[in-house]
């Protein structure tokens, strides 16, 4: 089970600036592109905003951002829509708290000539952006999956899942993410496109975190009242992940859990490294905002839209499973590999 892991080289960063509700950066061409991220704190999207700003200057662009206070502030972001189309902007890179509900303000965006590219987190329907350039997030799921059940062998039979997802809206990332990991673990899908409708009995149930340390905490202690005895944990990301340790060393089975994420950022490979998480498929954030700076760079001089991998209804900027423990049968990269792509 899984899937081939895609080995890419990090593109070299820049300093990052500071995002708070939007920053700017003006160079020399009087092309504006828009970043909108869904928060300004997780490391991902820091990352991101290196490789746009980089990407930027190398291109003589004008770069603003604008985040979200918290994930799910769908909101703020329709706000910044409407700035960047009031500005003139050529394009707008977008990952979306609300992938569905987004879709009309970026409907406004594309009647108004610009060009929208959903980065990691594709719209609903996917199509509602020009383009989208993202990880596989099934694939990254599914790579995890596959690990957790193959590092488990016999035993996966009578594992305990605790599924720690990302928000109750069901975005299409934590859904990708959620559905890969339960198929390369070895369960049976109910309707691929949302979670919590499956019915095997190893699930012992899903809880949802806001993609960070306390959330992540907190949804484990409440799996944990479901059944203290659960022995594998799925999360949506790494500091999800470092939550759910958290609350399993509090009752002391941090050593007897097997905990699985995505993301990539240097705090989770290192975490790899400490025995926090398992293994984690690493994502390449940096790399999806440079590509579509460029992207929107293009569109503005000659009216290109970016062209999708072949046999896929996105472009895929890679993602490698990182661990130090490989399993038979799933490709992986090690902990000091991972070190050397990671960010963050």
């Amino acid at each position: 089970m899984g899937g081939k892991a895609l080995k890419i080289s990090a593109l070299a960063g820049a300093t990052a600036l500071a995002i708070t509700a939007m920053t700017g950066a003006a160079f020399a061409d009087g092309t504006t592109v828009c970043l909108i991220t869904k928060t300004d704190t997780n490391p991902f999207f820091v990352k991101m905003k290196e490789g746009a700003t980089a990407k930027a200057e190398e291109l003589g662009m004008t770069l603003k951002a604008f985040a979200g206070k918290v994930d799910g502030d769908h909101e703020t972001q329709v706000q910044a829509i409407e700035t960047c189309i009031l500005d003139g902007a050529k394009g707008i890179l977008l990952t979306a708290s609300d992938t569905s509900s987004i879709v009309p303000a970026v409907q406004q965006a594309r009647d108004a000539g610009l060009l929208v590219i959903a980065l990691d987190t594709p719209l609903e329907p996917i199509d509602s952006a020009d383009a989208t350039f993202a990880t596989d997030n099934f694939l990254a799921g599914e790579l995890i999956g596959a690990w957790a059940a193959a590092s488990l062998g016999s035993e996966a039979q009578n594992a305990k899942i605790g599924m720690l997802d990302l928000a109750v809206s069901q975005p299409s990332v934590g859904v990708l993410r959620d559905q890969g990991f339960l198929q390369g673990f070895g369960i049976d899908l109910g309707d691929p496109n949302k979670w919590g409708d499956e019915t095997d009995s190893r699930i012992v149930g899903h809880d949802v975190t806001a993609g960070n340390e306390e959330g992540g905490r907190k949804a484990m202690e409440n799996l944990l009242a479901k059944d203290p005895m659960i022995n594998v944990v799925y999360t949506i990301n790494e500091p999800a992940a470092a939550g759910a340790y958290e609350a399993l060393k509090a009752i002391g089975r941090e050593n007897d859990v097997l905990i699985v994420s995505v993301d990539g950022g240097c705090p989770g490979v290192q975490n790899i490294a400490d025995g926090v998480i398992g293994a984690t498929s690493q994502q390449y954030p940096l790399l999806m905002a440079a590509l579509g700076v460029e992207a929107v760079k293009n569109w503005a001089d000659n009216g290109a839209k970016p062209e999708n991998t072949p046999g896929k209804d996105f472009y895929d900027t890679g993602v490698a499973l990182v661990t130090d423990k490989p399993a038979d049968g799933v490709d992986s990269i090690s902990v000091k590999e991972g070190m050397d792509l990671c960010w963050g």
